[in-house]
């Protein structure tokens, strides 16, 4: 059967570096049918034009702080029927698109999302959740690994994360895609909540996933700590406006400052923060309100068909072959550097480095392949037991097998030393 085309959609500002790492592993993704979209400032566009791959992108320069804009803009560059976000600080795995993309063999579907790690890179940061019309979000338990079509109900709607979803392009474009009134925060939201108004199906996709370090930004710091949140404020009175009743607005408006205040002190009192911040960031939530609930709302046009042709991004039909190295951690000098020198001659590669402890185990991407360190006796999965007796080549096994579909759906994967 034919791929469907897919454009990968990366916005980025003010993080070079973290949209490289992510550029790489993008360029490692085992689908074939796709062209890759950047939509970037200045900085990321010098630092993107410096990699081998850079005349296989399509790459805009972009300097407007609205990611709804830049997600627009990139809309009107993608020419796949299948448009997928990523953010800049986030990597995927290398089968994420095979399995986003599965569900949209079903023509009712027009939105797919896919499961989120954190940054220990086992833990889940997000599986599923819907959300209602007061901006309130709530789990959902998705109790299969294949793409499951989920229906929220009236007045909810299935919530993607901007970081891993995908849509079918002539929908989202015929509804005007992201309302630039959302700078960020709620857009994603909005979208799927407009989809679900006309009936439009969305499946969770848990093998399609993303890894995501949350990396500083203009509002937040490293340790996720908001610098302001005026534009969260406002979005959350933007989209009281476009989706709820208006006599409950004061009520969750104060449940959603209450909320943020709350998330705050938790931080201060982890020491992240000092109590002076509290006050100051809290005004920035109320100023941030008061222009949600007077910035303007404009009936969103369709956006056109690109005039670019698909730019696919593999020029041939072979997938990438995966293969495995593992060793001891006292070897983690040499091990990595092969690990490098398979990158280099084509491969996707997994580094487990294996310590006789029961420390846990942590996973990153790094230089272009995905390291795996821990403890023979120690816990990947979190909800493991503390220690685990094992011998090397069980616990290679054992962690292999729990990434292979995410890493090597063909099993194709051949361990060389």
């Amino acid at each position: 059967m034919t791929e469907l085309s897919v454009s990968v959609i990366i916005v980025s500002r003010g993080r070079p570096q973290s949209l490289c790492r992510c550029l790489t592993a993008v360029s490692q993704l085992l689908y074939k049918t796709f062209e890759i979209v950047v939509v970037v400032d200045t900085a990321g566009f010098d630092a993107v034009t410096k990699l081998s791959f850079s005349d296989r992108i399509k790459i805009s320069k972009f300097d407007d702080v609205n990611i709804s804009t830049a997600r627009n803009h990139g809309l009107t560059l993608a020419a796949g029927e299948i448009v997928a976000f990523i953010d800049d600080d986030a990597v995927p795995e290398p089968a994420w698109l095979l399995h986003l993309v599965q569900p949209f063999k079903n023509p009712m579907v027009s939105a797919a999302g896919g499961f989120v790690r954190g940054r220990n890179g086992i833990s889940y940061q997000w599986q599923g959740q819907e959300i209602d019309e007061f901006g309130y979000s709530k789990d959902i338990t998705i109790t299969t690994e294949q793409p499951t079509i989920v229906s929220a109900g009236p007045g909810k709607a299935i919530k993607t994360q901007g970081t891993n979803c995908a849509f079918r392009r002539s929908t989202l474009a015929e509804i005007g895609g992201f309302d630039p009134a959302f700078r960020y925060y709620l857009d994603e939201a909005d979208v799927n909540f407009r989809l679900a108004e006309r009936g439009n199906a969305t499946a969770i996709v848990p093998r399609a996933e993303v890894h995501h370090c949350y990396e500083a930004s203009e509002t937040r710091l490293q340790n996720r700590v908001p610098k302001s949140l005026f534009e969260i404020g406002a979005s959350q009175a933007i989209y009281l406006r476009k989706h709820a009743s208006v006599e409950r607005f004061d009520e969750v408006l104060k449940g959603f400052c209450e909320a943020q205040r709350a998330t705050l002190i938790r931080h201060m009192i982890a020491g992240n923060c000092e109590p002076g911040d509290v006050g100051v960031v809290m005004s920035t939530l109320n100023d941030g309100i008061l222009e949600g609930l007077s910035r303007s709302i404009v009936p969103l046009p369709v956006i056109a068909q690109s005039d670019l042709p698909f730019c696919v991004f593999r020029q041939n039909d072979d997938a990438r072959d995966h293969r495995i190295i593992c060793g001891y951690r006292i070897h983690a000098r040499r091990l990595r550097r092969q690990a490098e020198e398979t990158v280099r001659r084509g491969y996707n590669v997994s580094l487990y480095l294996f310590s006789r402890t029961a420390r846990f185990h942590r996973l990153s991407y790094r230089n272009g392949y995905w390291e795996q360190a821990g403890g023979i006796f120690g816990k990947s999965v979190r909800s493991e037991p503390v220690f685990q007796f094992t011998r090397l080549k069980q616990r290679l096994k054992k962690e292999t097998q729990r990434v292979l579909l995410r890493r090597d759906p063909l099993d194709t994967a051949e361990r060389i030393s």
